[in-house]
């Protein structure tokens, strides 16, 4: 983290100034302030000039005014739950945590446009339910739903497990609120699938992880919810094997395909090593030699009935067993055993913090390479580092792979950190680039990536972006030190 620098003489005063905006029970600068300053994966701690809690766009945009008269960064924060250190305060103690979790409302939902206006501190969980009862489906889907917010899903471009059919959260977003840089608001809360007027701006604030500006509301996409969802488990022996899966549920179940996941051994062996009660599929109580290499889980969304899902499945998987491509399959008989299989996938990164401090990669590259891709990576790190452990899971529906490295059994997973990230990194994103990939799929760049993206984003593109941030944000106030080093 940044070191603590001189303190801002305008601080006193703008600290005042917040109060009478928000406040005095919303701006807090005592006390324990970790759930703000201190990111998910406790990574890093940083410390703020004061955490303030606006609840309305007006106030948003007086905070943002009076923090840009005073010099003040701005590190507009959700649910704090990213895994790239993007939303927490570095350690200089000058930076303003501008937390939108009081606005959290859902303004509409807007049935003949199939559409909902929320505000960008309204949690996931709480979207999808409001959306249920409405009658409809938010396919936004992610194992931090229950506290991730609406803001930082958009900020970060969020995918989650069904992508593969409903797109990012770019692709459900069809208008914007946002406070620009200098404190001004922009109301593009349209719900039009088409406005051909000029630049994009939408796009623009969408994945920018704050650092252009901060979004207070979004209008999102509906969708009708299926007839019938059904979940399948099928053990694979090699990603080629996974890759030829999804080709034939791509073809065989067509738009009704919502869900498809690809889980190494070693990974699913870390769930039943420590959360045994969750039965993995195919591993837990098979002798170490039967057990799959991989688990792929797929998820059928029905427009017409459970029998017709189900049917589907049936001819899916007979055709993958005539192919050699599955070894063995089991289809959820009921929505609890779908669950207890998608508790499975989501017990991953748990079961790893479990095991031990960790690195992470959160990459995407074109599906057909990503089996050539698994096969060098995996043998590169494990010439250079003996005894390491991959951890290998993801999306694999639309090329996602978290494509986790573990110490060696035994070993100290800090000293591991600590001595081999750089390295690691260095290994797994040259590989990554040499096949054509991104060093972020869906978990954003914050502070974790900007050095990397420096090296492995086109000179073009990072000129590009940087005028972009300029022409925005000239004071460099919004969310600094994350995405681009300007």
């Amino acid at each position: 983290m940044t070191a603590p620098a001189s303190p801002n003489p305008a601080a006193p005063a703008l600290i005042d100034a917040l109060r009478r905006i928000v406040g005095d029970a919303h701006v807090l600068t005592d006390g324990d302030l970790s759930a703000w300053e201190q990111d998910w994966r406790k990574r890093e701690h940083g410390k703020a000039l004061a955490v303030v809690r606006p609840a309305s766009t007006q106030e948003v945009a007086a905070v943002v005014r009076a923090c840009a008269a005073a010099g003040a960064p701005i590190v507009p924060q959700g649910g704090n739950t990213g895994l790239v250190v993007g939303s927490t305060p570095d350690g200089s103690g000058t930076q303003v945590v501008l937390s939108l979790q009081r606005m959290a409302a859902i303004r509409q939902i807007d049935a003949a446009n199939m559409a909902v206006t929320v505000e960008s501190g309204c949690v996931l969980q709480t979207l999808q339910e409001a959306a249920d009862r409405a009658g409809y489906l938010f396919p936004l889907s992610l194992a931090a739903e229950g506290s991730c917010t609406i803001g930082g899903n958009l900020a970060s471009n969020a995918g989650g497990t069904q992508v593969l059919r409903y797109g990012n959260a770019r692709d459900l977003c069809l208008g914007v609120e946002v406070v620009n840089a200098q404190g001004e608001i922009w109301n593009g809360l349209t719900g039009l699938r088409k406005d051909n007027t000029g630049y994009d701006l939408r796009n623009l604030f969408v994945g920018s992880e704050g650092t252009l500006g901060i979004i207070t509301a979004a209008t999102l996409k509906l969708y009708p919810k299926p007839a019938a969802e059904l979940t399948a488990w099928a053990a694979v022996g090699s990603m080629e094997d996974a890759v030829t899966l999804l080709g034939l549920a791509q073809r065989h179940l067509g738009a009704n395909l919502t869900g498809f996941e690809v889980m190494g051994r070693f990974a699913l062996e870390l769930v039943d090593k420590h959360f045994p009660q969750l039965r993995v599929p195919f591993v837990h109580g098979t002798a170490e030699a039967a057990r799959p290499v991989f688990g792929v889980l797929l998820q059928n969304s029905d427009q017409e009935s459970e029998a017709h899902a189900r049917h589907q499945f049936e001819h899916l998987l007979e055709t993958a067993f005539e192919q050699g491509c599955v070894a063995d399959a089991v289809v959820a008989e009921n929505i609890a055993q779908a669950h207890q299989l998608w508790h499975v996938r989501e017990s991953i990164p748990l079961a790893q913090a479990e095991e031990g401090l960790n690195i992470k990669h959160d990459v995407s590259i074109p599906v057909s390479r990503i089996p050539a891709f698994v096969a060098t990576t995996d043998a590169l790190l494990r010439e250079r580092i003996p005894g390491v452990r991959l951890v290998n899971f993801g999306h694999l529906g639309d090329g996602n792979l978290h494509y986790n490295v573990q110490a060696p059994a035994g070993g100290d997973s800090r000293a591991f950190l600590e001595e081999r990230e750089h390295q690691v990194n260095a290994l797994v994103y040259e590989s990554v680039t040499s096949f054509d990939g991104s060093i972020s799929a869906e978990h954003g760049v914050g502070s974790l990536k900007v050095h990397e993206l420096e090296i492995h984003k086109s000179p073009v593109a990072l000129a590009m972006m940087r005028n972009v941030k300029r022409a925005l944000d000239p004071q460099n106030l919004m969310n600094p030190g994350r995405v681009l080093a300007v």
